[in-house]
C-alpha cells in the first residue's frame, strides 16, 4: 500500500501528468454537477441550429434542444462506459495473463493460444457485429468493448508476469509456504501497479473512441444522450452541408482533450517507470552537476 501510495504522489509531481490530471479532473466534476450547471439536454429549448450567443454558448442542434447542455451531459455516459470497460479489460486481461506467466505448463499454452485467436481477430468488424446483433445499450457497450480489447494486455501482462515469477523474492515466497494467491496478488502485482495503471489507460482512451465510433454508425442507444450519439445526430441533421459546425466541433473537442489527458497521464507513468528514460534521466542530471562543477568564471584582469 505504500508503494501505490508514493507510485500517485511521484505521479502527480510529475508535469505532464499533473496537466493530464488538471483537464481530466475538470471533464469529470463537471460530468457529475451537469444537473446543477445546466438545464436538461431534451429540452427544446430554441430554433433547431441556432449558431452560438449569449443566450446559447454552443449553439442548438437540429431538434432545437442546447449543445452545451448535451455536451455536459454527454459527457456523463461515456466517461462511465470508457472507464468501466477499461477496469473490465485489465482486470480480465489480469486474471488471465497473470494465471498464464505464473502458473505456465499447458495452462499458458491454452490461455496463450486464446490469446492468439482474439488478437487475430479484426476488432472492428467484431465489434460492429455484435453491437449490431447485441439490443443497444450501455451494456452491449461495455460487454462489445471487454469481449474484444482483453487479449493485448492479457499478452503484455502475462510477460511481466513470467518475468517476476522467477524473481528471488517469489521463490523465497514459495518456500515459505505462501499460497499462489498471495504471490500473486501481494508479491508480482503491486509490483507491476505502474504497467497495470498505463495498461488501464489506454484501455479506457481505446474504450472512448470504439464507444463513441459504435454509437457514431447508429449501433448504440440513441435516445440516450452520449458523446457518440451527438455526433450520429449531427450527422443525421446534415451539419456539414448546413454548415452547423456548433453541433459537433464541442463534443470533438471534448473528446480529444479527454485522451490528451490520459496520454499525458500514460506519458508521466511511462517517465516514472520506464528503466531506460530513468536511467537516461539519471545520466543526464549526472552530466548536468558535472558541468556545473567544473565549470569556471571568468574572471577579469585589470590592466
Amino acid at each position: 500500500m505504500n508503494n501505490i501510495i508514493k507510485f500517485f504522489i511521484s505521479l502527480t509531481n510529475n508535469f505532464k501528468a499533473k496537466v493530464g490530471l488538471y483537464i481530466l479532473f475538470i471533464f469529470i466534476i463537471t460530468s457529475i454537477f451537469a444537473p446543477l450547471i445546466i438545464g436538461s439536454p431534451s429540452d427544446y429549448v430554441g430554433v433547431p441550429l441556432q449558431a452560438p450567443s449569449t443566450e446559447f454558448w454552443f449553439g442548438t442542434n437540429g431538434q432545437g434542444q442546447d449543445v452545451f447542455a448535451q455536451t455536459l451531459h454527454g459527457a456523463q455516459k461515456t466517461l462511465f462506459i470508457a472507464f468501466l470497460s477499461g477496469f473490465l479489460v485489465v482486470l480480465v486481461g489480469a486474471f488471465l495473463g497473470g494465471v498464464a506467466g505464473y502458473f505456465g505448463s499447458r495452462l499458458d499454452d491454452m490461455i496463450s493460444l486464446l490469446i492468439n485467436v482474439f488478437l487475430l481477430l479484426p476488432g472492428l468488424p467484431l465489434m460492429v457485429i455484435l453491437a449490431a446483433w447485441l439490443p443497444p445499450g450501455p451494456l452491449t457497450i461495455i460487454v462489445v468493448l471487454v469481449f474484444t480489447g482483453w487479449a493485448w494486455h492479457a499478452r503484455v501482462l502475462r510477460s511481466q508476469v513470467m518475468v517476476f515469477s522467477n524473481q528471488d523474492f517469489v521463490l523465497a515466497s514459495k518456500v515459505c509456504g505462501e499460497s499462489s494467491f498471495r504471490i500473486i496478488m501481494v508479491e508480482i502485482l503491486p509490483r507491476m501497479l505502474p504497467l497495470i495503471a498505463s495498461s488501464f489507460i489506454g484501455a479506457t482512451i481505446y474504450g472512448i473512441g470504439a464507444q463513441v465510433g459504435l454509437e457514431f454508425l447508429g449501433l448504440g442507444d440513441i435516445s440516450q444522450v452520449t458523446w457518440g450519439t451527438n455526433l450520429y445526430w449531427a450527422t443525421n441533421d446534415l451539419a456539414l452541408l448546413t454548415g452547423s459546425w456548433w453541433t459537433y466541433v464541442p463534443t470533438g473537442i471534448s473528446i480529444a482533450l479527454v485522451s490528451l489527458s490520459l496520454t499525458l497521464i500514460n506519458f508521466g507513468i511511462d517517465e516514472l517507470a520506464n528503466p531506460r528514460l530513468i536511467s537516461e534521466r539519471h545520466l543526464s542530471n549526472k552530466l548536468k552537476g558535472d558541468f556545473d562543477r567544473n565549470s569556471v568564471t571568468p574572471v577579469r584582469v585589470e590592466k
